[in-house]
């Protein structure tokens, strides 16, 4: 199949590269150089501008950190919405349901049909093929693009048959994600406090019924040698449990656990962490702490 992808970073790139080792055609467009010169280098070809790779391509892909990277790429000047040939956008950012409703509504009004198609796993994840893909839409167009997000992961979820499904889901999923890497943050600082070895709580936890994202990937990962570089910066996630809450209180239900940790992220936040990676929350748990987890790796 011929597509185009937009936004080719820390996701995107890896993304794009497994549609490549696959025999897919790419035309990609990033507003940096770097991202794209190594897809360019395996033959995708280049577009000039969100609309340019609208104009060449039917189907399109999009992996954008924020909101407002996707509105201006998607609405802005010379953006995905005055291309001529698009006939599909693939959403694989995690935006709520009302952004995918602005943005499904919009589309049809240029007889472009949105596919929703978060997905997990962070940049190891992307880069392994080891992603959970999530997806919603039309189950024709799902079927259609199947070959190629099914890619991404061996697990592919289809959350429903309308757009915003998925955000529901993956949502669901990155506030555990969230939850799990603060409270991680907070145990990990104690038992090492107390005298454990890191490398010991590791094997221990992941024995156990402690288990988590963050015991088994992300702690050893990159917070274990201290080089905190997961590969997603803390805004992001920041921005995904907002948009968590948002979405429970929306429905009623009680979000007090998931408060909690926002107000975990925050106070790191409000330090200057916005551009740090998600796992250098561990050091401002630390600070409160008087103490640092001694490196291991």
């Amino acid at each position: 199949m011929e597509a185009g992808y937009l936004g080719v970073g820390n996701m995107g790139q890896p993304m794009a590269h497994k549609l490549l080792d696959a025999g897919h055609k790419l035309t990609v467009f990033d507003i940096s150089e770097a991202a794209m010169q190594p897809l360019l280098e395996r033959q995708a070809l280049r577009a000039s501008s969100p609309k340019d790779l609208a104009d060449r391509c039917e189907t399109v892909f999009v992996s954008l950190p924020t909101l407002a990277a996707f509105r201006a790429v998607a609405f802005g000047a010379d953006g995905l919405i005055a291309g001529g040939k698009m006939k599909l956008l693939v959403n694989t950012c995690t935006v709520g349901v009302p952004f995918v409703k602005e943005i499904e509504r919009a589309l049809a009004e240029k007889g472009v049909a949105l596919i929703d198609c978060p997905i997990s796993g962070g940049p190891p994840g992307a880069r392994a093929g080891t992603l959970s893909v999530m997806v919603s839409g039309d189950p024709a167009l799902v079927e259609k693009v199947r070959p190629m997000i099914s890619l991404w992961g061996a697990t592919l979820t289809v959350a429903g048959d309308k757009p915003g499904a998925a955000q529901v889901l993956k949502l669901t999923n990155n506030i555990l994600s969230a939850v799990s890497l603060a409270a991680t943050a907070e145990a990990f600082v104690m038992g090492a406090k107390g005298g454990l070895d890191p490398e010991i709580m590791v094997g221990a936890i992941n024995a156990g019924s402690g288990r988590n994202s963050a015991t088994e990937s992300k702690f050893p990962v990159s917070v274990l040698d201290r080089s905190f570089n997961y590969g997603a910066e803390m805004h992001i996630l920041m921005k995904d449990i907002d948009l968590a809450i948002a979405q429970g209180e929306e429905l009623g239900v009680p979000m007090w656990v998931c408060q909690a940790a926002r107000l975990v992220f925050k106070h790191a936040m409000f330090q200057g962490a916005a551009k740090e990676d998600l796992t250098a929350i561990v050091k401002y748990v630390e600070r409160g702490a008087g103490f640092e987890i001694p490196k291991t790796r």
